[in-house]
């Protein structure tokens, strides 16, 4: 009697850099400036299924830094996983893709960042810890408000 193997699986198979842009709309004359630049990091995340049980999830992260109303630079960067999961309840997906994997992909995020921005010629951004628990309850805390504004009809009636 064969014996089925049902031990939850969960390994990540290759971390890759997606898509990488480096923009200096303003060099050479941005180097002339005095002032240090402000930076702005927006991140996000997501996550697709390639086979039954592999999984990509990604992290995007861009860094904007400006002096006065000048971008200095523009960095974006997504860096990708390939996930197996297998023997895994479905109400669990959502998570690992959401949180775990993240956080296993953003080490690399940072350092290509780092590395990118070091390459402009401006100090490299050390990008902070990000805490992708929490980030994914907000994100999930947002899709639900939104769900429950398109299902109201938006008419009022009388009785």
């Amino acid at each position: 009697m064969a014996e089925q193997n049902s031990e939850a699986v969960f390994q990540m198979q290759r971390v890759y850099i997606k898509d990488a842009s480096l923009e200096l709309p303003n060099a050479p004359q941005i180097f002339l400036e005095k002032n240090a630049p402000k930076i702005e990091v927006a991140v996000d995340v997501g996550a697709q299924r390639l086979a039954e049980n592999i999984f990509e999830s990604e992290v995007t992260v861009t860094v904007t830094a400006k002096i006065d109303d000048k971008v200095a630079f523009l960095v974006e960067c997504k860096q990708a996983g390939i996930f197996e999961i297998a023997n895994v309840p479905e109400e669990q997906f959502d998570p690992l893709l959401g949180i775990l994997c993240p956080n296993m992909i953003y080490p690399y995020l940072r350092a290509n960042v780092a590395d990118l921005i070091t390459r402009t010629g401006f100090p490299p951004v050390h990008l902070s810890d990000i805490n992708f628990e929490q980030f994914y309850q907000q994100r999930l805390a947002a899709a639900q408000e939104q769900a429950a504004k398109q299902n109201g009809s938006g008419i009022i009636t009388t009785a």
